[in-house]
């Protein structure tokens, strides 16, 4: 493993500094002096052939108010007729055409494991799934986010068999280590080895594996690998996307004797991915997947150099939390804390509630106290959930990541789940109401139920939250409106619509959040142009709670309440809410 050891006193670039020069600084930052300029006119050439073979240019504003991002895989909703990405774009056409702005595909090329996430070919589609022309054909419709999963790729991917065979360039492209090498102060999301073993050759070697046996981290000292994925990234822009998601962003550089997580070197070739889209692609946008606490994963946005959009992590959990316990007080005090950091111009959250992958459990550290977050997770056991944990320094395993579907996470074993799709809805409605772009799973869109079917098929927990919808039975399940699925489906797909016209969610837009006690979780947006404020107010308990007047906004009678699930109950002295009332007041700015 060779590593160079960046010179620290370098000057950052600077915006106003074209970006060839950006991008020549950062390589050197990375490589050395030496080897900047053969690697820069590399890159040159790449953006230059890029460029020239683009046939679309991203055009407008960032985001909207109108931003909603759909999460789902390309096989979600399947059909016998056709390949599943063409039956996911009729179904989004059919159903949701007017209710999202994007599709976030999980991960559709060639892959051996983890759903995706271990590629065999990250220029392909898989075949099972469709073609590039499906994915064309969808980005006509819709803007498109793709998986750019640049830290590892499958054992079975030819650069690994390369790797086997001592093949050029590729044999260079892996971290191969002595396994007595003391790799005690990496930090890692799992507690399997860090080093996994594999017949070479030239015989028995040990290569770096992040996340599993089947995931072989590469080797970015290498700067063949980043220019392997430079090419990729724009070659995925040419495909479509308006969105590159950097999977697993945070572990990629790799530096012996330090955490190996958040190096300095990775930001940097986050910022370089950003200089080098500048020259094909200004419009696109980048996304980081760091799924850490919160100070951590805001790291990303750089100086507004970075990128510019990153996951609210610890959103998911804190809402779970506050739901489960029936307090506000944890998920109000982070927001509160939100609000003394001022975003980067240009950059925002994505905020969500789940995702294919489960809810992570280290965004809640220092926010939650521990006793609290355990008597949660032994909740979530209860619910059929289930809990990985990732290895301490000490060699201790501490929780990871809660598997269930978020769904589920609201159905209590013990009770007669009367306010079940309430408390389901309330977290959603939070969701959609927080500054940031919106993103919805597709089961929390479908109110998916836990697939322990599919935990025992694959052996994997997180496949719990992954069920593949037949779309017959899923448009049965729609229309039946005494279905779970057809309940939230059509509470959901009303309030996306109507969420679309309230300037107030831009995701610039202002927020400010309300102490109303322990009980309600409350905040007010206010539009870009002070045209509009919208009061945002969620009961989190299953009792009634009742506001007197003096902690509301002295006009709260004016406003329109713009949901209608409930109706708002004004006394000439409160304002009662009934258990897991979600309200939006909208009003208008005062002159």
């Amino acid at each position: 493993m060779s590593v160079f050891f960046p010179d620290t006193d370098r000057p950052e670039p600077t915006k106003a500094q074209p970006p060839e020069q950006r991008i020549r600084a950062r390589l050197a930052y990375l490589y050395g002096e030496s080897r900047a300029d053969d690697i820069s006119r590399r890159i040159e050439r790449l953006v230059k052939t890029h460029r020239q073979l683009r046939t679309r240019v991203v055009q407008g504003e960032f985001w909207s108010h109108r931003d909603v991002v759909l999460i789902t895989y390309g096989d979600s909703v399947q059909s016998s007729a056709e390949p599943p990405l063409q039956t996911l774009h009729d179904f989004l056409n059919r159903h949701l055409n007017s209710r999202i702005s994007m599709v976030h595909i999980l991960p559709f090329f060639p892959w051996s494991s983890d759903d995706g996430f271990s590629v065999t070919d990250f220029r392909a589609v898989k075949a099972e799934l469709g073609t590039w022309q499906d994915i064309r054909r969808l980005s006509e419709d819709f803007d498109i986010t793709i998986d750019l999963v640049l830290n590892h790729c499958s054992r079975e991917n030819l650069w690994f068999v390369d790797y086997i065979f001592g093949d050029e360039p590729a044999c260079r492209y892996f971290i191969e280590l002595d396994p007595a090498t003391n790799l005690s102060m990496v930090i890692r999301p799992r507690s399997t080895p860090v080093l996994s073993g594999v017949r070479t050759q030239t015989g028995m070697r040990h290569v770096w594996t992040t996340f599993s046996n089947d995931q072989v981290d590469l080797n970015y000292t290498n700067p063949d690998v980043l220019l392997e994925f430079i090419d990729i990234l724009l070659y995925y822009i040419r495909r479509g996307a308006r969105m590159i998601r950097l999977d697993a962003i945070a572990y990629l550089w790799k530096t012996l004797g330090t955490s190996c997580i958040h190096l300095p070197q990775t930001h940097q070739v986050v910022k370089l991915f950003r200089d080098v889209l500048e020259q094909v692609e200004p419009g696109a946008l980048i996304m980081t997947e760091t799924n850490v606490p919160h100070l951590e994963n805001i790291s990303y946005f750089g100086n507004g150099d970075e990128a510019q959009v990153v996951y609210q992590f610890s959103l998911p959990p804190l809402l779970l939390h506050a739901l489960y316990a029936g307090t506000a007080r944890y998920l109000r005090e982070w927001a509160q804390g939100l609000e003394s950091f001022d975003e980067p111009e240009n950059c925002t959250y994505l905020n969500f509630s789940a995702s294919h992958d489960g809810v992570g459990l280290r965004p809640l550290e220092g926010l939650v106290p521990v006793d609290e977050v355990t008597a949660m997770l032994d909740a979530m056991r209860r619910r059929g959930g289930y809990i990985s944990t990732k290895s301490n320094h000490d060699g201790s395993e501490s929780p990871y990541e809660l598997n269930i579907s978020y769904f589920d996470a609201f159905r209590d074993p013990d009770s007669d789940n009367r306010w079940h799709i309430a408390m389901f809805m309330a977290s959603q409605i939070i969701v959609l109401s927080f500054k940031g772009i919106p993103a919805i799973y597709i089961h929390c869109l479908t109110a998916t139920p836990n697939d322990t079917l599919g935990v025992e098929r694959t052996g994997m927990t997180r496949a719990i939250n992954r069920r593949k919808w037949d779309q017959a039975e899923l448009e049965y399940l729609i229309d039946n409106p005494e279905s779970e699925t057809g309940r939230v489906f059509k509470l959901f797909t009303r309030l996306l619509e109507l969420r679309r016209k309230q300037t107030a969610f831009h995701p610039d837009a202002g927020q400010h959040i309300l102490d109303l006690g322990d009980h309600v979780f409350a905040f007010e947006r206010t539009s870009l142009n002070n045209g509009q404020r919208i009061l945002v107010m969620a009961n989190l308990t299953a009792t009634t709670v009742e506001l007197t007047r003096e902690h509301l906004p002295a006009d709260i009678e004016r406003r329109e309440e713009l949901l209608g699930i409930t109706r708002a109950h004004f006394t000439p002295s409160q304002l009662r809410l009934e258990p897991y009332d979600v309200f939006w007041f909208s009003g208008t700015e005062q002159p």
